[in-house]
C-alpha cells in the first residue's frame, strides 16, 4: 500500500515545520532539474564528435547483450508465471523488468547512432580472443535450446531449481561480457549500463544461491 504524502501547502496550513528529510528532498529535486538543464545546454554547446561505428565494441556489445538479455527475460517470465515460491517470483519479476528496461536503453542508443539493432558480424566479435566464449553458437551463460524446452515444461520444485540454475549461469556469462565492455569501451553510456549490469547481477547471484539452498532437495 502506498502511503499518502502531504503537500508543502498542507504542512504550512497545519503550522508544521518542513522536516529535514523533506527539505533534503526538495534540494535533491532542484539539483536534479539544474543538472538536466546544464546537461542539455552542454550538449548543445559541445556536440558529440562522432557515433560509434557499426563494427565498434559499443555496437557489438549492445547488440549481443540485447540478445543475451532477451533470453533472460523469457526465463524470468516462465518462473514468474509458473513458480509458487514467493522469493523466486519476486526475483524473476525484478530480472524481467530490469533487463527489459536495459534492452530499451541499448536499442535506443543503436537507433541514435543510426545503426541496425543487429549486425553482420559473429556474436562476440567485438571482444578480443572471444573464440572460446561461443559454445554451439551461444554467448557465455546462455541456455541451450534443450534447456529452454525443459524449463518451459517444468513445474513445481523442478521449475524453481532449473530456473535458478540456468539464471545463475546466465548471470555469470553476462557479467563477463559487461566487464569486458567496461574495459574496452570509452563511451560513458555503455560504461554506465555495463557497470549497472555487473552490480545488479552480482547481487542477484547471491540471492540465487540463497534460494537454491531453500529449494534444492536435501
Amino acid at each position: 500500500m502506498i502511503s499518502e504524502v502531504a503537500s508543502p501547502d498542507a504542512d504550512a496550513a497545519s503550522g508544521e515545520a518542513t522536516s529535514p528529510s523533506r527539505r533534503f528532498g526538495y534540494i535533491a529535486v532542484a539539483t536534479l532539474i539544474l543538472g538536466l538543464i546544464l546537461g542539455v545546454a552542454a550538449g548543445l554547446v559541445v556536440p558529440r564528435l562522432g557515433n560509434p561505428a557499426d563494427d565498434s565494441v559499443e555496437a557489438g556489445f549492445l547488440r549481443d547483450m540485447s540478445t543475451h538479455h532477451a533470453q533472460a527475460v523469457e526465463m524470468a517470465m516462465l518462473a514468474h508465471t509458473g513458480s509458487t515460491t514467493p522469493g523466486i517470483v519476486t526475483l524473476a519479476n525484478d530480472i524481467a523488468l530490469t533487463q527489459q528496461g536495459q534492452i530499451g536503453y541499448m536499442q535506443a542508443w543503436l537507433r541514435d547512432w543510426h545503426l541496425s539493432p543487429t549486425g553482420s558480424e559473429e556474436p562476440m566479435a567485438w571482444m578480443p580472443n572471444s573464440a572460446g566464449s561461443i559454445v554451439d553458437g551461444l554467448m557465455p551463460g546462455m541456455a541451450t535450446a534443450d534447456q529452454m524446452t525443459s524449463l518451459r515444461q517444468a513445474t513445481g520444485n523442478d521449475l524453481d531449481v532449473e530456473f535458478l540454475t540456468l539464471m545463475r549461469a546466465h548471470h555469470l556469462g553476462g557479467i563477463h561480457m559487461a566487464q569486458e565492455a567496461i574495459e574496452l569501451s570509452d563511451d560513458e553510456n555503455v560504461d554506465w549500463i555495463a557497470n549497472s549490469m555487473v552490480v545488479a547481477q552480482q547481487g542477484e547471484i547471491q540471492l540465487i544461491d540463497s534460494l537454491l539452498k531453500q529449494v534444492q532437495p536435501g
